[in-house]
């Protein structure tokens, strides 16, 4: 039986790599239903002109899908995932899946109570191709045990093009719920730790005072049982650079070290996907643009068969919780 699933919300552009990659599942959607004329709007029609739009919210829980594709504003996110799941639907949305610790122990009761399947894409590891291949080289022992991980996420402002909630701490939820989900999320899956402690959260703004809610900079560190990470993101990405952030990570091992280049290699090679690996053999820059996304195909392996390929539900309400306590941490931490 074909996976049919429905979009619920297009006010983020991660919507666009969500539907195009769950269509190459074989998935089909149905319809799309978002709150007026986000600017995404017109993008996400010229990608999937046959992708119907559905008017009312009432209609598109109710359109038989089994599966809802979320990014709407991130405070609605969690409202718009638990009427799905109440409509018998799993979920997909894009990070943050929540922006409150009360939405996220909604979600969860949610869940437990309905039996569906809440996921968050987080992006930067699952639409990467290089930590598809670092993951290999990991779990192959290329570099040991990993014990430390470095996560940059800095991305462009892009403040034309930004609509009014991205600049409203109470709708995209503040930088660290934001942005550094991403890079708890690889610190806990190259690390093998199913839980962390935040040991130091930090945000501000630095250089945009007009815009007072807005979180510009943020930094966190963090410990498990076996390892530790540093993670910093910020909105400063100069208009140079070629694409919307040189997001990079570092995973120290035991026994050797890989950095992730994932969408730019800044005087070197071109193209995105560049894996450095460093061990006791192989010094050696490796292309991983090829080494695909499996992700959404075993997430709709999950979807069929209740299973947890993909990934697990623990670990992704507790990337969500850990983003969470550094954002709080992070806001006490500033008054």
């Amino acid at each position: 039986m074909t996976l049919s699933f429905v979009a619920l919300g297009l006010d983020h552009r991660h919507i666009y790599g969500m539907t195009e990659n769950m269509l190459e599942t074989g998935a089909r959607c149905v319809g799309y239903w978002t709150e007026g004329t986000p600017e995404t709007l017109r993008g996400y029609t010229k990608r999937f002109p046959d992708i119907p739009r559905i008017e009312r919210l009432e209609a598109a829980l109710d359109c038989g899908a089994s599966l809802a594709l979320i990014s709407a504003i991130p405070a609605d996110r969690a409202a718009l995932a638990i009427q799905a799941m109440q409509h018998g639907m799993d979920v997909m949305t894009d990070k943050p899946g929540c922006t409150t610790h009360a939405q996220l122990d909604d979600i969860k009761a949610c869940a437990a109570r309905t039996r569906r399947i809440w996921s968050v894409n987080f992006s930067e590891r699952f639409e990467v191709p290089a930590v598809t291949r670092a993951t290999e080289l990991v779990e192959d022992g290329a570099i040991g045990r990993v014990v430390h991980t470095v996560g940059l996420g800095p991305h462009r402002l892009n403040r034309a093009t930004r609509p009014d909630w991205f600049f409203r701490r109470a709708s995209y939820g503040g930088i660290l719920t934001d942005i550094a989900s991403h890079q708890i999320d690889q610190f806990l899956h190259f690390t093998r730790a199913t839980d962390a402690e935040i040991t130091h959260a930090f945000a501000a703004n630095h250089a945009n005072p007009d815009d007072r809610e807005l979180q510009d900079f943020g930094e966190l560190s963090l410990r498990s049982t076996n390892a530790s990470g540093f993670i910093r993101v910020d909105w400063y990405t100069p208009d140079a650079l070629p694409t919307w952030g040189d997001g990079r990570l570092t995973l120290l091992g035991t026994q050797g070290y890989i950095e992730l280049r994932k969408y730019v290699d800044v005087g070197g090679a071109t193209g995105t996907d560049h894996v450095v690996l460093v061990n006791g053999d192989r010094c050696e820059k490796i292309d991983a643009s090829g080494a695909g996304l499996p992700y959404f195909e075993r997430f709709a392996h999950d979807l069929a068969n209740r299973t947890e390929t993909a990934m697990t539900q623990q670990h992704c309400f507790t990337v969500m919780e850990l983003a969470l306590k550094a954002q709080r941490m992070a806001e006490g931490a500033s008054r």
